[in-house]
């Protein structure tokens, strides 16, 4: 399946790093064009594109930003949610080396829609690169007039900063990542107030992920037509990137239009790793429900998925082979979503500690029959009921894991172990 790349185009080009470089390759007609139109006009626009946010809850973007309030006597702020902290996701990472100015024109444009006067990009701690890849692109784009006190020579002011936060997964949650920006713990806060009332600072703020700010100048300069006729439908539209690992032949960042099937993908990737067959695989990142090989044609947009009992979030696609032991990979996912809870909300700080105790006695050999219903009371107990989507995070793998794949939890529970001895390649050896 061959697409033309629209927010991968500038990659493999160094010189789009340069304001100069990604003019050559259509560069700024995107804000050229939204400076010229009415803030409100360019919102509309947006909205009329079917625009969904690219971070994980798939929330349209025009209309987030029409939430902002125009009558406030407050700065207001956009916030670019860089941290990618999802297991599985590395599609901002890319877009952020390889094509930052894409970015500083989305953000441009975004702030130029909802009034604001600054822009803070929050990128996590570890990406060290991308963040010192930014700030000089930064400085580029200042020196060019695309930010400062006269954006070009349109008389709108924008200064943009990049935040670098200290790599904890809860500050990917918008108001978590809002706390920690101000210099807080990050723990997320109680809603409402929405951001788009009190956000950065207690005043009015748009949060949008890398991925779909990328897509703003492509909206400007192409229209909501074209945005509109890539996908699967009016409520799944535009290209979409998809993070490909585990056992495949190329992993990697693969760009398609929203709705490719994991058959198209595993194909995009070169096949299955060694020739193996399709045993799982998590369409949306490590918080996904798990999904076996039979929904290998599902669409991957936000709506298939969701039928399916999965979703799309960040599109991190995670591949697993008939050799992969899930419950092994399971337990794995568990330990990571009791060390990353930030221990706010009783029933995901006791409940994410609980479901790693239990995986971690089933792999050890001392796994019992009744213990999958424990699990999923767990997974009742925490679903639904915490301040942000952590718990409900940590449940989707779990119940998946129970309610998709119960022959292998069985197997488990009865004889202490797998029927085949499988590779660690998606758990740690484990000890009693």
């Amino acid at each position: 399946m061959s697409f033309e790349p629209v927010l991968l185009r500038n990659v493999g080009r160094p010189e789009a790093r340069k304001v100069e470089g990604y003019r050559e390759n259509g560069g700024y007609r995107g804000l050229e064009k939204a400076l010229e139109m009415e803030p409100d006009a360019v919102i509309e626009l947006v909205k009329d594109s079917g625009l969904r946010g690219r971070g994980g809850a798939g929330f349209p973007a025009g209309l987030k930003w029409s939430f902002i309030p125009k009558a406030v006597d407050k700065p207001k702020y956009l916030v670019c949610n860089a941290d990618e902290s999802e297991p599985g996701t590395f599609k901002d990472r890319v877009l952020m080396e390889e094509d930052p100015q894409q970015l500083i024109e989305g953000c441009a444009i975004c702030c130029y829609a909802v009034g604001a006067s600054a822009c803070y990009i929050y990128i996590r701690g570890e990406y060290v690169e991308p963040a010192d890849i930014l700030e000089e692109a930064i400085r580029d784009a200042y020196e060019a007039g695309i930010l400062g006190d006269n954006v070009m020579g349109k008389g709108f002011k924008l200064d943009m900063y990049v935040h670098r936060g200290a790599g904890a997964y809860i500050c990917g949650e918008e108001t978590g990542l809002l706390e920690s920006l101000e210099g807080k713990r990050g723990q997320p806060r109680i809603k409402p107030p929405f951001p788009a009332v009190v956000g950065a600072f207690g005043c009015p703020t748009v949060i949008n992920n890398v991925e779909t700010l990328c897509n703003v100048p492509h909206i400007l300069e192409r229209g909501a037509l074209w945005f509109k006729s890539i996908g699967t439908d009016e409520r799944n539209t535009g290209p979409k990137l998809y993070c490909v690992s585990g056992h495949v032949e190329n992993p990697g960042v693969y760009e398609f239009p929203i709705g490719v099937t994991m058959t198209q993908l595993i194909e995009a990737c070169g096949g299955m790793w060694r020739g193996r067959q399709l045993k799982a695989f998590i369409p949306g990142g490590a918080s996904a429900a798990i999904l076996p090989a039979d929904k290998a044609d599902v669409p991957l947009d936000f709506d298939q998925l969701a039928k399916a009992g999965s979703m799309l979030g960040s599109a991190a696609v995670i591949v697993m082979d008939d050799e992969t032991d899930l419950v092994r990979s399971v337990y794995r996912l568990a330990k990571f979503f009791n060390h990353e809870s930030c221990g706010q909300c009783t029933p995901c700080r006791e409940g994410t500690n609980w479901a790693e105790l239990v995986m971690k006695k089933i792999v050890s050999g001392h796994g019992k029959p009744g213990d999958e219903e424990l699990i999923l009371r767990i997974c009742r107990n925490m679903g639904g009921t915490t301040l942000c989507a952590l718990a409900d995070a940590a449940v989707g793998p779990l119940r998946s894991l129970v309610q998709n794949f119960p022959d292998e939890v069985a197997g488990w529970l009865d004889g202490g172990g797998p029927a085949t001895e499988p590779r660690r390649y998606f758990a740690e050896e484990v000890t009693a």
